[in-house]
């Protein structure tokens, strides 16, 4: 089953592209585009309206794991991890969050690997980017690619799950919002789709660029 279609804004199309994929991980290849709105600059700053698009997600093309996609995205990886100095080894895993066929995790194993990390998961996140454009272009094809560094990606994901939890249940006795932290596009995504089907509670990001946080709020 393939994820939603969304809508995501920004001052340019180009730019409401680019968050949205940023915020459901992916890469151009792998979605569809519809101008919602084009947007507009105003006059003297007035009456301006920032560019909506709708990002669809679309099927892989293979009933599984691609091999020949997998065994190119692992060596890519690794290879970039030797051009790093970093000694750790690679390994190929289903990707549990994804009911996409074509999804996976490359997972890093080795020893003393937090600057693969970074804060909050910063340089994590540049590795994954890297890797996916190193496997487009070099496969020709496009995968749900996931780096994660020792499950690190699993750890942080069940205490931002708890975390949701545990903030939804005090908005829905207070009645009164809660702002998280600022927090990186899959970090936010993580909670809004916790919360997603919550009877008492929604979500909203808010915010710019790195101070881009998401608001619990009562229905």
């Amino acid at each position: 089953m393939l994820e939603p279609s969304r809508e995501f804004s920004g001052k340019t199309i180009d730019e409401a592209i680019q968050k949205g994929l940023s915020e459901l991980g992916l890469v151009r290849d792998a979605v569809e585009v519809k101008v919602v709105r084009e947007g507009s600059r105003g006059v003297l700053g007035l009456g301006s309206e920032d560019a909506i698009v709708r990002l669809i997600p679309m099927p892989a093309s293979d009933s599984a794991i691609d091999a020949n996609v997998s065994q190119v995205a692992q060596e890519s990886l690794f290879t970039l991890l030797q051009k790093m100095g970093i000694k750790a080894q690679v390994e190929i895993q289903p990707d549990p969050g994804s009911e996409s066929p074509n999804a996976f995790v490359l997972n890093i194993v080795g020893d003393d690997l937090g600057v693969l990390i970074g804060r909050r998961g910063e340089t994590l996140r540049d590795l994954e980017y890297i890797t996916r454009l190193m496997v487009t272009q070099k496969s020709g094809k496009s995968a749900k690619i996931v780096v994660d560094v020792e499950g690190y990606r699993t750890r942080r994901e069940r205490v931002l799950r708890e975390l949701a939890k545990r903030m939804a249940e005090r908005v829905e006795v207070s009645r009164q919002p809660i702002t998280l932290e600022a927090m990186p596009p899959n970090e936010r995504r993580i909670i809004h789709m916790t919360l997603r089907d919550h009877p008492s509670v929604m979500t909203n990001s808010i915010g710019e660029g790195d101070h881009r946080r998401v608001m619990i709020l009562h229905k």
